[in-house]
């Protein structure tokens, strides 16, 4: 009679990555609040005591899948801001970066800028703290950038320049996601129309 083998058990680092990817998915579906332990559980595959062993909270697990997804996001994108080529070159090719990263991934797009409705005082701190890091980041890497404008990157107008950048871009990704029979190529050059143009260069009403 043969004998049978025993079952190999699942790594901890793949069981815990199975739970972050199931908790991105259910967060950006349902929300926060809306959001049951059990329901990740579900997902994931795994028991409760297992997820429990995992994050001990709802709100440890929402603020971990917060940190990676924008740490995932700032390396996609920030490989094209720092990228060989000029100035315009680099631009474009981060705008496509950013809206290739939506396009594959709509949940974390979601769960990073649309959910902001939890009412919990340090997912808001982590939030504001993720928020303000990345704008700095992005900052930093596009510093030559910048003092070529005549900005510091430390500098709050420095700052302010990026933060219209990343909410003016996130904008447009969401527009994207109501409007998908527009391909990607054509929404970068509609963003490059303005971002690298700008609007001082569009003709006149009326101008010949």
């Amino acid at each position: 009679m043969a004998t049978k083998e025993p079952r190999k058990r699942m790594p901890g680092s793949a069981r815990r990555s199975r739970i972050v990817e199931a908790a991105l998915e259910v967060f950006a579906a349902r929300g926060y609040h809306a959001t049951a332990m059990e329901e990740i559980a579900v997902a994931a595959g795994v028991t409760r005591s297992v997820l429990y062993d995992h994050f001990p909270s709802k709100r440890v697990l929402l603020i971990t899948v917060l940190q990676e997804q924008n740490a995932r996001l700032v390396e996609h994108v920030g490989g094209r801001i720092t990228g060989s080529g000029s100035p315009e070159r680099r631009l474009r090719a981060t705008l496509d970066a950013y809206f290739s990263f939506t396009e594959a991934n709509p949940g974390a797009r979601r769960l990073l800028f649309d959910h902001t409705d939890e009412d919990d005082p340090e997912i808001k701190a982590v939030r504001w703290g993720i928020r303000e890091t990345r704008t700095r980041s992005v900052a930093a890497m596009l510093g030559p950038d910048l003092r070529r404008l005549g900005l510091d990157p430390e500098t709050e107008a420095a700052q302010a320049v990026v933060e219209l950048l990343i909410s003016g871009t996130d904008g447009l990704a969401q527009w994207w996601a109501r409007h998908p029979s527009m391909s990607r190529d054509r929404l970068v050059e509609a963003a490059m129309l303005v971002l690298w143009n700008g609007l001082s260069t569009l003709p006149e009403s009326g101008a010949r």
